[in-house]
């Protein structure tokens, strides 16, 4: 399946009205068992690709050739469309421009830029901050300039509702939409008040980050306006624990056989082992199945 069509779907998932959970994933095989499970979109954020290729926290100490290429990874790998977190951009409009073409050739369905801050600046303690609204529209003109097809999903993202308020979150997702972006995507929402408030006020499709308690139904997210809600990023974070206990299992001195590993049919399935038997079968000679 094409990038094209990859995003064509995407954005035939932005039309409906449904809410999608979107699967995390960080590497090829992750994102062929999601698709294989049923998953309709994979989510590859930016926390995620900090922890995979550097083993490192979520600081923007990644740069946009390690995340395009662990894109690249993980596209080719399935046909599930991915979203991927772009974090700022990795600089000003310019540099925006830049992570829309890498992205774009790293074959990803949809991607989100962020009015945060980043990286940390000097001095400011860790207290999140925002660019400012014109900055921010900026970088959305930007992002879209850089893309050559149409169908990639560009969507501009705020924190904006838990650092400087609802109405200045609802201001920047209105000049936003006035900018271009396919959609908007908003972390810190917490009630049915906010979220409505927000589908409200913009014509396009919502995508929220962790879905708090109070709006946790599918349904109800689906009638507002919300296509995308994030739960997470739970795979990573189970693979590293289950890599520790492993190691830590065979450190104390458990037998290999007692130690609980991956179950034969789902490494079949990560590695899709059936194809390339029949792939060596046919390409390396011997008669065919």
């Amino acid at each position: 399946m094409t990038a094209t069509i990859q995003r064509q779907r995407f954005r035939e998932y932005l039309k409906g009205s449904r809410c999608f959970i979107p699967a995390s994933v960080y590497d090829p095989m992750s994102a062929r068992l999601a698709e294989n499970l049923g998953f309709e979109v994979g989510m590859f954020a930016g926390s995620v690709a900090s922890l995979t290729v550097l083993g490192a926290p979520d600081l923007i100490v990644l740069t946009l050739t390690e995340l395009a290429e662990q894109a690249r990874r993980i596209t080719r790998a399935s046909n599930l469309p991915i979203l991927v977190d772009a974090d700022h951009g990795f600089g000003n409009a310019l540099n925006v421009k830049r992570t829309v073409e890498e992205l774009e050739a790293a074959g990803i369905a949809a991607l989100t830029i962020e009015d945060t801050h980043l990286p940390q600046p000097f001095g400011d303690n860790g207290k999140p901050s925002l660019i400012t609204i014109e900055e921010g529209v900026g970088k959305m003109r930007a992002a879209l300039a850089g893309r050559s097809d149409p169908s990639l999903v560009v969507v501009g993202r705020t924190s904006a509702v838990s650092i400087s308020g609802l109405d200045d979150a609802i201001a920047r997702c209105r000049a936003y939409e006035a900018a271009g972006v396919d959609a908007v995507f908003l972390t810190g929402i917490k009630t049915r008040a906010e979220l409505e408030a927000v589908c409200g006020a913009v014509k396009i499709p919502v995508m929220l980050g962790l879905i708090g308690k109070e709006i946790n139904d599918l349904d109800y997210l689906g009638r507002t306006g919300v296509r995308i809600g994030l739960q997470g990023h739970l795979p990573i974070m189970a693979a590293i624990q289950a890599t520790h206990d492993t190691y830590v299992a065979l450190r104390n001195g458990a037998a290999p056989e007692t130690v609980s590993g991956v179950k034969p049919d789902v490494l079949k399935v990560a590695t899709i082992e059936e194809a390339y038997k029949l792939w060596t079968k046919d390409f390396l000679g011997g008669e065919k199945s």
